[in-house]
Parts: C-alpha cells; sequence; structure tokens
C-alpha cells in the first residue's frame, strides 16, 4: 500500500557525451510519439491504464523505436492525461485531446539501474547508456542520503533536459517505521481549511491569500476557452505555453503555501497537521477545476515535507464545519453570514468564517481520538493564543504569542453535537 512508504524526489544533472545526447534527445521524441500515439487511439474511449495499455500498446510499439517496457509506461502517461481531461469534463468544463511536448520521458527499475560508482544505465531507442551522476563534491549533496543508503530504493523517475542538460528527477522509496507507522496520533494538532478566497487559514489564525490564484485561474480559464474556440495549429501551440506557464505558477504557489504551513506547524509545537477531506471540496468551495488541482497538491506537498519533519497530516470529515460555531459548538446555516464572515446565532461570537472553519477541522480530529481504539485521546487543538482542549482546558501560549481576539479560552462543552 502507498501508505507503508515514504517517497522523495533527489534532482541531479547528468554528464553525458554527444553519442549519449543523441540517443537520450532521440528517446525523448519517440517517448513523446508513443504518448501522443496511445493518447489519440484511446481518446474518448477508455482512460484506465490497463484498458489504454491493451488498446494502444501494438500501435506504439510498432509505430516508434521505443523498448516494450517504455512503451508500457507511454500508455500509462497517456492514461493519466486522459483522466485529467476526464476529470475536467465532470466538472463541467472543456478539455481538449491532451498534446505532449514537454522534453521528458519516464524510467522504473526495468529501464533504470542505479549503480554505486554513482553511474546510471538508462534505457534508449537503442542500446543502453551509461551515465555518470553530477553530483557535488564531496558527501554534502542532499542526493547522497538516499544514494548511501540501503533503506532506500529507487522508484519511478524522470529524465527532463532544459538549457542543453539533461536532468534526473530520481524516485526514491522506503518502508516507514513502526512509529511512523504508529506515529503520534496524539499531541497538538493544526486544523487547515481550504479555500478560493484564502487558499488555506489554519486554526493558529495563519491566513494564506488566494486572491491572486483565484484571478490567474479565472484568467486561464477565459484564454483556454478562447484559444479552443479558435482551434488551429498556432492556438494549440499558444495554449500549451500558456499551460505549462500557468502550472509552474500554481506549483510556485502551493510550494510556498505547504513551506507556510509546515512552518506554522512547527512554530507551535504540532504534532498533527489536520486538512478536511478533498472529495467534493470544489462543491463546498465553490473553486474552480484548477482550484481542486492546487488543494489536492498543496495537501500532498504538505504531506511530504510534514513527514521529513516528524509531523503527522490527516483529512477528517468537513461536515458541518463551515456552519458550526467553534466556540459553543451550536450549529447552523444562518451562523455564516456571508462567505468571510462568521456570527453565531447562540451565543454571538464573531470571527473569519475560514478562521472559525479550521478551528472546527483541528477540533474534528481532536474530538475523533476519544473514539479511537489507536489513540490516547491527549489531544490538543493549536490557537494562536494557546491550545485548548474539547472538555475546554485551556494552555496560553508561551510569552511572544500574541493572542487572537477569537480565540476565547472559556469552557467549551465536553459533548457537542457532530
Amino acid at each position: 500500500m502507498a501508505d507503508e512508504y515514504v517517497y522523495r524526489t533527489a534532482i541531479t544533472r547528468l554528464s553525458v557525451d554527444d553519442e549519449q545526447r543523441e540517443r537520450l534527445e532521440e528517446t525523448i521524441t519517440e517517448w513523446k510519439r508513443g504518448c501522443q500515439i496511445a493518447t489519440n487511439l484511446a481518446w474518448e474511449r477508455c482512460s484506465a491504464k490497463s484498458d489504454v495499455q491493451s488498446f494502444a500498446y501494438d500501435a506504439v510499439r510498432e509505430q516508434t523505436e521505443l523498448g516494450s517496457q517504455h512503451t508500457i509506461l507511454a500508455t500509462h502517461q497517456a492514461a493519466e492525461a486522459i483522466t485529467g481531461c476526464v476529470e475536467r469534463r465532470s466538472d463541467g468544463k472543456q478539455a481538449s485531446k491532451p498534446t505532449f511536448t514537454a522534453p521528458t520521458v519516464r524510467y522504473d527499475s526495468r529501464t533504470m539501474t542505479l549503480f554505486e560508482d554513482d553511474t546510471v544505465s538508462l534505457a534508449t531507442t537503442e542500446d543502453r547508456v551509461r551515465c555518470q551522476l553530477a553530483l557535488p563534491e564531496g558527501e554534502d549533496g542532499y542526493q547522497q542520503q538516499f544514494l548511501d543508503s540501503d533503506e532506500w530504493s529507487v522508484t519511478e523517475s524522470t529524465l527532463t533536459t532544459r538549457d542543453g542538460g539533461f536532468f534526473l528527477h530520481l524516485g526514491f522509496k522506503r518502508h516507514k517505521t513502526d512509529t511512523e507507522r504508529e506515529t503520534a496520533e496524539d499531541g497538538t494538532v493544526l486544523g487547515i481549511d481550504l479555500g478560493v478566497e484564502n487558499l488555506a487559514v489554519t486554526s493558529t489564525a495563519h491566513f494564506i491569500n488566494g486572491r491572486e490564484l483565484t484571478h490567474r485561474l479565472r484568467e486561464f480559464e477565459r484564454v483556454r476557452a478562447g484559444l479552443q474556440r479558435t482551434g488551429t495549429r498556432s492556438a494549440h501551440r499558444t495554449l500549451a505555453t500558456a499551460s505549462g506557464r500557468q502550472l509552474r505558477y500554481v506549483r510556485d504557489v502551493v510550494h510556498q503555501a505547504s513551506d507556510s504551513i509546515i512552518t506554522e506547524a512547527r512554530r507551535y509545537d504540532c504534532d498533527v497537521i489536520a486538512f478536511e477531506n478533498l472529495t467534493n471540496i470544489r462543491d463546498r468551495t465553490g473553486g474552480s477545476w484548477g482550484h481542486t488541482w492546487a488543494f489536492r497538491r498543496l495537501y500532498e506537498q504538505t504531506r511530504y515535507k510534514a513527514e521529513a519533519t516528524g509531523i503527522t497530516v490527516k483529512q477528517v470529515d468537513p461536515a458541518y464545519t463551515s456552519t458550526r460555531c467553534s466556540e459553543c459548538g451550536f450549529t447552523a446555516e444562518g451562523n455564516r453570514s456571508s462567505r468571510s464572515d462568521f456570527h453565531c446565532l447562540e451565543c454571538e461570537s464573531e470571527a473569519n468564517a475560514d478562521y472559525n472553519a479550521a478551528k472546527n477541522i483541528g477540533l474534528r480530529y481532536v474530538r475523533r481520538g476519544r473514539q479511537s481504539s489507536r489513540r490516547t485521546g491527549d489531544s490538543q487543538l493549536a490557537l494562536k493564543s494557546g491550545t485548548v482542549t474539547p472538555n475546554g482546558g485551556f494552555t496560553s501560549s508561551p510569552d511572544g504569542f500574541e493572542a487572537e481576539f477569537t480565540d476565547n479560552p472559556r469552557a467549551r462543552p465536553a459533548a457537542t453535537s457532530e
């Protein structure tokens, strides 16, 4: 199972001679052709990896110079691209047939071998080439912790070329330790709410603004729709360029946001980061397909980075977290007077709606600990002003942490309806 492993990626430049360069460039060209052939054949017919492989394998094998394993990987790449389009269409968006222009090729354990002398053997359209990894001098490079360890094994990787150089994105995985599998699911919890106006808000009142992202996503959708209506070859090239630029922008936003969440969790000594379950999140937030992709990437990036610092990342049921008062537990649709404002009709407490939801998400995880046989139930929610337990216990933050006026340390009901 995927949850049994920890995954990491180490990017390494390759030292290649002219002959190796020519073979790798030819392999990338054939890889893109193979992915496109498979996509052309499977488009609007099937999208599952096994189905696309069965449907397109023979054609890709006959019409390209790819080996058998690279042919299989190319059909899987096509299936992933088609699946993305199917998901867009299910969201009511237009989605044209994918085109493959990125100068990359995928490798796995059958098409790539790492050696102890820091060389790598890569399958090409002809014979394999054995290239030197251009690692930093000495043993200070971060790649060494994976290359020199018996715990880490190589998994699916990607070769790409840019600015005349070749870069190998080496994938590694290792089994989780018993401690990681039975990780401290109790302790201090940081709640995270995701949204459109605010990409993320923490239970410690840390706001990550999402307005610029929303503006860029809406503008891109407008441009995409216009280019798809035009339908010319030039329009498709322009769309491919714009899509790449947009993808890089969203990845950068997500990277910064995930770093910010990890920093906040470490500042408040959190053991767990609790996100809302991402199923149907687009319907809940009213965001675009691009928002949904960004939310998922943010969750994945945060989990990936949190593992490296010993922090667990979990998802909880988001039901009623947007309409429940985090102060008294009263739940009603009328509590949320607008997208950004929360005003409890029972206790009259007021807060930013996303901030209130973030606290509820964290509290939902804390409460679940009391019902789980795997946990001790000794969890508390991290607030800007301190930590709080479900039965109303409150501990102030150390000096230097400014209290938020919406953090009410008065007793909260120990048993409130979910």
